[in-house]
């Protein structure tokens, strides 16, 4: 288990794992003055969490949608998935897209996200004339089957 470093802003919560299994911490909205962020249709918005944290050298931390919101609600993340590098200390936000039929509601300290933390590596190119060859080969985009 790694430690991360976590600031916390006055209401904020901290991002907890909900089962002993979860790969992911839910992160929970943190609003302004504890007002609402209305998303409308097709609208997306930037909900803060109140948190900022100092991940170790070689992990990133990846913002992911919960499912349920998606399921229940259209609701996505714009950007897929989120990445928070090991260098920034901002403010980490969520940026949330609604792309049901209906105004979505963000209250304060609702789960709108999870959090993975994740190792990664760095790499380094090798320019090449040519690849080795696969069974694949170029197929790309369904070409592998249903």
């Amino acid at each position: 288990m790694e430690t991360v470093t976590i600031k916390i802003t006055a209401e904020g919560q901290i991002p907890a794992y909900e089962t002993d299994g979860s790969a992911g911490m839910d992160l929970r909205a943190h609003t302004a003055d504890g007002q609402p962020v209305v998303i409308a249709p097709g609208g997306r918005a930037v909900v803060p969490t109140g948190l900022r944290i100092e991940l170790p050298q070689g992990f990133e931390a990846q913002v992911r949608a919960r499912s349920g919101l998606a399921a229940k609600y259209g609701i996505a993340l714009v950007n897929g998935i989120g990445t928070i590098d090991s260098d920034y200390r901002g403010d980490i936000g969520v940026i949330l897209v609604n792309l049901g039929e209906k105004d979505f509601i963000v209250n304060d300290g609702d789960r709108i996200a999870q959090l993975v933390i994740a190792r990664y590596v760095r790499a380094e190119w090798e320019r090449a004339g040519e690849l080795t060859d696969t069974d694949r080969g170029e197929g790309g985009f369904g070409s592998t089957g249903v």
